[in-house]
């Protein structure tokens, strides 16, 4: 991909860098195609086929991850693990989205706050491994890295450049009917929703949750008695797509300088033109690709997209600065969203630490501090099955929530791997799952996901730690 013609800062960013600069440093979770011609015709087509995403989308979610770092609003992001292009049909599309508004509607009730939606879709099928090997079968094979590198198929191991522009089409027919779907009243809050509880066996839980679910219902009930209800807003939300920024080759051909549509005059801090990443609205970087050296926080430096940063127990407290200073130092608020990820049992070691180091920096309140409770907790059992145990998932929040409240700081989302099918690929839960119900529905090529109810548990879960902290707060 050429330089372009005229130098453009980003950022506050040196002009030197392009969406190319990338290639000059090193890079880890590179896949080494052996076809560069096939690499080359495919980049070249990404380059040609328009944007996914369009900047006045990107601009708008800034502001709204703005509010999140002031605390004002709250983000929640799920989704699948790795996507596969099959997951690109109409009921799995509807599922998650339908699942995303309930917990929105719950949190809304509990932390009273506006919700900010991003799905984990339309671009998520790239996954980092430890190994490029594993073993199947007793058999040494290529691993499968997601559907835009290779397939879960035995035969389909190698790594095919076509699936690059694969993964182009599969992302924009999500989107497309993610769009279509809203604007056609999928979340229009006059329809009923499914609430049922039958699965919550602790009497006091299925209490608790009852009671927001009778708010929810009653709220709406009132509105539409009173004809509140014919806004505009209540039969549409807005629900941005993310995914992990790994394969540059894809993401760089999508890069592209484009009309700022941010208001007011072109400034240092709002350039005419900026580089966006029109692949997605959000991406972040992963944990094992966040070197301050390295190739993709060179690359995530000069896009204007907001950006995440996965942080876990190998992450340096002296790094969290470096990174902030190099993909944001401009310090626009809501710009970077810190997603920590230590574990249940680590957290409560290391979080303080990277909290105080941010926030008595110059960094102070323009993060987004978003937990990530599911990968410092995925276990093996017996037979070598994946799986997350809910309360570890729920502890590592719980101490998130208690230890941004003793520092003074605030948590502004959670980050989940989730499906609006009924898997059963975590343990636990209201359901109470156990290791002999893992085969009952255990669908997951790669991570272990939360399933509906689960997910919507933990969203009464974090709601109710919110409206407690409301009832502890002293009246004016």
């Amino acid at each position: 991909m050429s330089s372009p013609s005229v130098p453009v800062t980003n950022n506050g960013q040196a002009p030197e860098w392009t969406p190319e600069s990338w290639r000059t440093k090193p890079i880890k979770q590179c896949p080494e195609y052996p076809d560069q011609a096939s690499l080359a015709k495919s980049v070249a087509e990404l380059k040609r086929l328009p944007p996914i995403v369009h900047p006045r989308e990107i601009v708008r979610l800034k502001e709204l991850l703005r509010d999140v770092a002031r605390g004002e609003a709250f983000l929640l992001q799920g989704g699948d693990c790795a996507e596969l292009f099959d997951y690109c049909e109409q009921g799995a599309i509807e599922s998650k989205i339908k699942l995303l508004l309930q917990m929105s509607l719950v949190l809304i009730w509990g932390a009273d706050k506006r919700v900010v939606r991003i799905g984990r879709m339309a671009g998520q099928y790239a996954k980092p491994r430890s190994s490029p090997m594993e073993t199947v079968d007793g058999k040494q094979v290529p691993s499968f890295r997601g559907d835009i590198l290779n397939g879960f198929a035995l035969d389909q191991r190698e790594l095919d450049p076509n699936r690059l522009v694969k993964a182009y089409h599969h992302s924009s027919a999500t989107l497309n009917y993610i769009r279509a779907a809203i604007s056609s009243g999928i979340a229009d809050l006059h329809r009923p929703l499914d609430w049922g509880l039958g699965h919550v066996r602790d009497p006091a839980l299925k209490a608790k949750y009852s009671e927001a679910v009778d708010f929810l219902t009653d709220m709406l009930r009132f509105m539409h008695t009173i004809g509140a209800d014919k806004s505009q807003k209540l039969d549409t939300v807005d629900l941005f797509t993310s995914h992990e920024g790994l394969l540059l080759e894809y993401e760089q051909p999508l890069t592209r300088l484009l009309d700022n549509p941010s208001h007011g005059p072109p400034s240092a801090n709002s350039p005419a033109k900026e580089y966006y990443n029109t692949s997605a609205h959000f991406l972040w970087i992963g944990d094992r690709t966040r070197q301050i050296d390295g190739a993709h926080v060179e690359f995530f430096r000069g896009i204007a997209n907001p950006i995440g940063v996965k942080v876990g127990p190998s992450t340096p407290t002296s790094d969290l600065l470096a990174l902030l200073r190099t993909l944001n130092p401009s310090r626009e608020e809501g710009k970077i969203t810190l997603i920590t990820r230590y574990g249940a049992a680590k957290v409560a070691e290391l979080l303080p630490a990277h909290i105080r180091a941010v926030e008595d920096s110059e960094y102070a309140r323009t993060v987004v501090w978003q937990c990530d409770p599911m990968h410092g907790n995925t276990q093996s059992v017996s037979g070598g099955i994946k799986t997350r145990a809910f309360s570890d998932i729920f502890s590592e929040l719980q101490q998130t929530l208690r230890i941004h409240k003793e520092q003074g700081s605030y948590l502004g989302g959670v980050h989940l791997e989730l499906t609006g099918d009924a898997v059963t690929e975590c343990l636990g839960g209201s359901e109470g799952l156990d290791e002999d119900d893992l085969s009952t529905n255990y669908t997951s090529f790669c991570d272990p996901r939360l399933n509906e109810k689960q997910a919507l548990e933990l969203a009464f879960l974090v709601a109710d730690h919110y409206r407690c902290e409301r009832k502890d707060k002293p009246t004016a």
